[in-house]
């Protein structure tokens, strides 16, 4: 064991008190006055841990043992074992999960300097079936099965697919259905990469896309497959170089949100927790104040928020979104709902920003990926001198860095909410208003 006096090298083996949770599912301890980083290690536990890199003021450290336990620790309730790296918070009560993410939000904000001490309105969510879509990878194995499952923490290797507690019981059905079918066509095991799982909120509908290097004209030989998995609606094969074949079904589910009825294509963006969407949705479309202006929806999906704004607003809404199968839902979906007030552009959103130009009493909703909207868009939203801006972030890091950017250009929050779009895990969900 190191002496706490000594300076830290790889390999070394240390025992210390985790302090408090930071992003990405880590611990906090400090030894000879360096921080250490410890994964799957909680506030109120007492920790040994290999050195695995060192750094310039801080360590990162393998944990070996929990010699106490926080009083908060529960048994990990997934059959996938602590292997699997997605529920890096199971292993402690859900209200402290809560309150855990709630210190991590507040502190990633405050390290950023974006201007907010105030109250945080947190959202909690049902544990178990929230999930709506997953992504599983395949191997093929030189024996046996094949193998299909999430990655190892840490590693390319597969483990095998015994259940997850985020996927409804459908789903899980699903998945073994799959493996044993896919498993029949050994001659095209080595050529399967991964599937992608979409599920309709209600349950109703699931959708499976399965990641191959097959060419197009090879994609037929695997339409058999959906009538060998009876819980599937959809089936599609996505072949090299990156083409859709869609042999059954529909690659469409349908989600009722806000009174409307809204579709995401299996290859589109969709959130991901189906117990929350009303509430998420509801909260943004509260955020955003009345006016006379035009609402700029960015990095708007297949209109999740989109259309219940214009529903609730009403008058014109800009939605902009990239990926091509959303934009096309969004456009469909407009036209179902009979929204005639949205007008969707594919665009690049700073291409978007630059034809757009500004009016007085526009609002803006930003809802960019895990990078966050970059100080290019959010330069250029400041530019346009909007009356608001409601930024959903599934990033607090890149979220402080955007919301600290705003400040310097006049705009700081005046409310917080916490969503847990994904129970167990260190991920969150955060929504900010921003005003001059």
């Amino acid at each position: 064991m190191r002496a706490p006096s000594a300076d830290l090298e790889v390999g070394d083996t240390v025992e210390l008190a985790i302090e408090k949770a930071v992003y990405r599912g880590r611990g906090l301890g400090r030894l000879a006055g360096r921080v250490v980083f410890v994964p799957r290690s909680y506030p109120g536990d007492r920790v040994r841990a290999r050195v695995a890199e060192v750094h310039a003021g801080y360590a990162e450290a393998q944990l070996l043992e929990v010699v106490e336990r926080a009083a908060a620790r529960r048994p990990a309730p997934c059959p996938q074992g602590p292997g699997c790296p997605g529920c890096t918070y199971q292993e402690v009560t859900y209200p402290e999960q809560l309150r855990l993410k709630e210190a991590v939000l507040r502190e990633s904000l405050a390290r950023a300097g974006a201007g907010w001490d105030g109250p945080i309105t947190v959202h909690g969510s049902p544990e178990r079936g929230w999930r709506v879509r997953a992504t599983l990878h395949i191997a093929a194995a030189e024996r046996g099965p094949l193998r299909i499952g999430f990655r190892r923490e840490g590693s390319h290797r597969i483990l095998d697919f015994g259940g997850c507690q985020q996927l409804s019981e459908p789903m899980n059905g699903v998945v073994p259905q799959l493996r044993e079918a896919l498993g029949r066509r050994r001659g095209l095991a080595a050529r399967l990469r991964a599937i992608d799982l979409l599920e309709s909120p209600d349950g109703s509908q699931r959708v499976a896309a399965l990641a191959t290097t097959l060419r197009p004209a090879e994609a037929p030989q695997l339409a058999g497959i959906a009538g060998q998995v009876p819980g599937l609606t959809g089936f599609g094969v996505l072949c090299h170089p990156q083409r859709m074949q869609w042999l059954h079904g529909s690659p469409q589910v349908e989600a009722r949100v806000a009174g409307l009825v809204l579709r995401a294509h299996v290859a589109s963006f969709f959130q991901a927790n189906r117990f929350l969407l009303e509430p998420l949705v509801a909260t943004v479309t509260e955020l955003v104040p009345a006016a006379d202006g035009r609402i700029l929806d960015l990095f708007s999906g297949v209109g999740l928020f989109s259309l219940p704004l214009a529903a609730r607003h009403g008058g014109e809404v800009t939605a902009v979104e990239h990926g091509g199968t959303a934009a096309e839902d969004a456009r469909e979906n407009a036209r179902r709902n009979r929204l005639e007030g949205i007008h969707v552009m594919a665009e690049d959103v700073a291409t978007a920003l630059a034809a757009v130009k500004a009016e007085p009493g526009e609002r803006v909703v930003l809802d960019p990926p895990r990078t966050g909207a970059g100080p290019a868009v959010v330069d250029a939203v400041a530019a346009r001198s909007p009356q608001a801006v409601v930024y959903v972030s599934c990033d607090p890091p890149t979220l402080g860095r955007d919301l600290a950017r705003f400040a310097a250009a006049g705009y700081r929050p005046d409310a917080v909410h916490l969503f847990d779009l994904f129970p167990d895990t260190f991920h969150l969900e955060a929504v900010a208003r921003l005003r001059r």
